[in-house]
Parts: structure tokens; C-alpha cells; sequence
């Protein structure tokens, strides 16, 4: 028996939280994306509280000039979730065209109180895209010593980009202590000049136009290109990716087992699921970063074929055991568990964010 679910909502974007000590190399990070971000649109809310809207073929050298401040460089600070909706306003307009929001948050800003701003919004065009903290390598220890409280970030950070690798003299030393202290299984990726792909934070709109769907495979091969940059860096080196589809509806109470045990390092999870029987109108839109967790229902176009296209992105996962896993919440039974979606149905978006949207 089909399970009843919520009208789908309006597309969301997602809101990146980017934050750091003081030189960590935030606004390097940010320029890079802008650089890399193919053909999508970047929207920044920037140091001391500045909204702008940024084409990201524009140079990101007029980020600086297009800044308007508040007067205060602590955002957490400077306004409420509700004065902050006024500002995402502007960004998350369907006029703008933006694909994605950065805050790029004051190094000396509390990350914790800028999640929970975002969390609590309740502007219907945006989603919380995770917590990214950028470490500087090469002055960790030191770092550490002044601010004791960045154990407390890492903690918190769904991605944590260990930047300045090269700068540091014992590198895997810090690599792996930052590791050990990101003990929400946040993915921990070494960079150097903030260089790292950003298909960890963002879909990456093609540059050309196409009609339907954006292809899963586009992942991949935005990695396969012969010019000149496609593989600069070997940005993609530093994380795993999984792509999986299937015709077979999937099992939803066995896919809440899975993603209720996912494992450290599993960054992001995205893509569509069909749940069979126990929702024959609509597949689901999931959107994963770090332990959040949203589902989006979505009515089945007519004549749609109906599968399963998720793709997984972690530093270090284990790719194999990862797909037998997700193998096994496959599930071709006729008839569906009247109580079977309950799981799924807590993580579809209602009328607010609330902490049930975190696993």
C-alpha cells in the first residue's frame, strides 16, 4: 500500500558554512571554487558580514570591492537567523540563478552558532550544506595552543580541509591528529593553496546547456577531460566516489539502517531513490552532508523510468563494501509494510528545520 508524503517543495540551496582560525586560507579556498565551480553560480556571505551574488566566471579579485559590512567581523554576533534570512533572501531569489551559498565565516567567529542560525531558518529556499573547517598545517600546534577551542570545531566540521600541507614540516603528523580529533567521522582532506575539488561541496553545473536531468556520470567525467587543468593538482586524488543504479526499488527501512551507520569520512550522499510499493507516486531526493540528512518527494514524471541513482562522496571509504551494503537494501517485494516509510518520512523537510533533520 502506497504511503501518503508531503507535496514536494520548492529546490532548495544548500548553505556552506566555511570556517577557520585566522590565515587558515578561507578566502583562498573560496577563490578556488569560484575558479573550479564550472558553470554554476556562487553566492557569498562574506567576512564582515557582506552579501553579494557572484558569477563564478567573474574574477574573484572583485570579491573585496562588492563587500557590504556590518560593521561587525563575527558573524555568529552580528544577527539573528532571522535577520540572516533577509540576507540568503537575496541569494536564494530564482531571478539570481545561484546554485549554492558560501559563508565565509570571521576566523574568529563560533562556527557552532552559525550552524544552528541556519538550522533554524525558515526560508523555504535553502538548505544547510554542511560545516567545512579550514586548518592550517603548518601552524596547528600553534593554533591549537591560543585557541584551544578548535578541538571543539573539528568536532563539529562535516569536511575539514587541512590546508598549508606543504608548508609543514611534519605533515602526516598533523594529518593525522586532526584526523583523530574530527571524531564525527568527518571527512579529512590534505590541500595545499585550499585546492580541492568542488564537487565535495557542490554539483557542478556543465558548461553547456542540456535538456533533463544532470547525469550522475558527470562526476566522473569532470575528471576525464585531456585540456590543459583537468587533472591540475589531482585535486580528485584526495577522495573516493561511488556511483550506484538500480532498477530494483530499495528497501526504506534498510536504507535508514544504512545511512544511520554510515561510515567516517562518508562526506556526501546524493541522487534519488524509488521506493517501490511504499511510494508508487513520487521517488525521493536525498541530500546528505556529513550526519545531516534530508529526503525531497518528487512526483515520477510520466513515462519516467524508475530507478535508484545515488552517488557517494568520503575520503578513505571503503567503495566495495559501501556498494554491497546498499546492495543489500535493494528490495523487489510486491507489497509494502504500512509502517515501513516512517523512518524516510522524519527526514522530509516540514513547515521548519529542526534538530530531527541531523542523524
Amino acid at each position: 500500500m502506497s504511503q501518503p508524503s508531503p507535496a514536494p517543495g520548492p529546490q532548495q540551496i544548500p548553505v556552506i558554512v566555511l570556517a577557520g582560525f585566522l590565515g587558515s586560507g578561507k578566502t583562498t579556498l573560496l577563490n578556488h571554487l569560484l575558479h573550479r565551480s564550472g558553470g554554476s553560480r556562487i553566492g557569498a556571505i562574506v567576512n564582515d558580514f557582506g552579501a553579494i551574488e557572484i558569477d563564478a566566471m567573474a574574477v574573484a579579485g572583485a570579491l573585496g570591492d562588492s563587500t557590504v559590512s556590518l560593521g561587525n567581523g563575527c558573524l555568529c554576533c552580528a544577527v539573528d537567523s532571522s535577520e540572516l534570512d533577509v540576507f540568503l533572501d537575496r541569494l536564494a531569489q530564482p531571478s539570481a540563478g545561484i546554485d549554492v551559498v558560501v559563508i565565509e565565516a570571521s576566523g574568529l567567529a563560533e562556527p557552532q552558532e552559525l550552524v544552528r542560525m541556519l538550522l533554524a531558518s525558515e526560508h523555504p529556499g535553502i538548505v544547510y550544506g554542511g560545516l567545512v573547517e579550514v586548518v592550517d598545517a603548518a601552524e596547528f600546534d600553534d593554533t591549537r595552543a591560543r585557541h584551544p577551542e578548535i578541538d571543539r570545531h573539528l568536532a563539529l566540521a562535516d569536511l575539514v580541509v587541512v590546508n598549508k600541507l606543504d608548508r609543514a614540516a611534519d605533515g602526516e603528523r598533523v594529518l593525522g591528529l586532526v584526523t583523530s580529533l574530527a571524531d564525527r567521522g568527518a571527512a579529512v582532506v590534505p590541500a595545499t593553496y585550499g585546492r580541492i575539488d568542488p564537487e565535495y561541496l557542490f554539483d557542478c553545473r556543465p558548461g553547456e546547456e542540456r535538456i533533463g536531468q544532470l547525469s550522475f556520470d558527470d562526476l566522473h567525467d569532470a575528471h576525464d577531460g585531456d585540456g590543459e587543468g583537468a587533472h591540475e593538482g589531482h585535486l580528485h586524488t584526495a577522495y573516493d566516489s561511488l556511483s550506484f543504479a538500480r532498477e530494483q526499488p530499495l528497501d526504506p527501512r534498510r536504507l535508514m539502517t544504512f545511512l544511520d551507520s554510515r561510515p567516517e569520512g562518508l562526506y556526501r550522499i546524493k541522487g534519488y531513490v524509488d521506493f517501490g510499493p511504499y511510494d508508487t507516486g513520487n521517488r525521493y531526493r536525498v541530500h546528505a552532508v556529513g550526519r545531516f540528512l534530508r529526503f525531497y518527494p518528487e512526483p515520477w514524471g510520466p513515462g519516467e523510468a524508475r530507478l535508484t541513482q545515488l552517488v557517494l562522496i568520503g575520503s578513505g571509504i571503503d567503495v566495495p563494501t559501501l556498494r554491497k551494503e546498499l546492495e543489500a537494501c535493494t528490495n523487489d517485494a510486491p507489497h509494502a509494510d504500512e509502517h515501513g516509510m516512517w523512518g524516510v518520512l522524519r527526514y522530509v523537510r516540514g513547515d521548519d528545520y529542526d534538530d530531527e533533520a541531523e542523524s
